[in-house]
């Protein structure tokens, strides 16, 4: 039972295909917001103007938004598409000159050209989380409780626990874009939707017409 509840729930460690599936993105630890601060209240200078703190959100879609928060408070924003090779990020924005940047990047830290971006997932989001109900067509009898800590810098660790005793561990690294999260580990990736409330988390699988219930410890 416990075997056949891994493969219909949202960390079923198996690989499946669709048309917007995130799994199959080249870059997925790009996905999401990253952010900039400035470590002086007198900004970092750029061509004249003194900048407080910058936001970058890059889409699946090949777009991306970034927004500069000026020293006065101003705002800037300007958005397009991007491309992106193991070393090289180009922007290419109406209105805007091409700009090619050297980057690093790892799950939670984003260097582009020198300057360190790291990302921040929704406020609420982060947590541990158990369980409360559990359905789904292929969601197996022997299934007593499933737990999930999702931490700030993207890494997980989720435990599946049997009625007859035996729980299955797993850990490894999360991405997220809208109401969609997936979830990276050593055998593969699994994507599924996420509604978030002040103290539960629902997720989804409609391949598998799975739902679970997850209350934060």
């Amino acid at each position: 039972m416990l075997k056949s509840f891994l493969f219909a729930i949202v960390l079923s460690f198996s690989s499946h295909v669709y048309a917007d599936d995130l799994t199959e993105f080249d870059y997925p630890l790009l996905l999401g917001d990253w952010y900039w601060f400035s470590n002086t209240d007198d900004g970092v200078d750029s061509e004249g103007t003194s900048y407080r703190a910058m936001n970058i959100k890059f889409k699946s879609s090949y777009r991306f938004v970034i927004r500069l928060l000026q020293v006065d408070g101003t705002v800037e924003e300007w958005d397009g598409k991007y491309d992106i090779d193991e070393t090289t990020l180009t922007f290419l924005a109406k209105g805007q000159p091409e700009q090619q940047h050297s980057y690093m990047l790892s799950y939670n830290q984003f260097l582009l050209d020198g300057a360190r971006f790291t990302k921040l997932a929704p406020e609420n989001l982060p947590g541990n989380w158990r369980s409360s109900r559990i359905s789904g067509n292929d969601v197996g009898d022997g299934v007593s409780e499933l737990s999930i800590s999702l931490r700030p810098d993207f890494l997980f660790s989720a435990e599946v626990s049997g009625s007859n005793g035996k729980k299955k561990e797993h850990q490894g690294i999360y991405f997220i874009e809208d109401d969609r999260i997936v979830l990276i580990y050593e055998d593969g990736q699994h994507d599924s939707q996420f509604l978030l409330g002040s103290d539960t988390l629902t997720l989804t699988n409609k391949q598998f017409g799975m739902e679970a219930i997850m209350r934060r410890e």
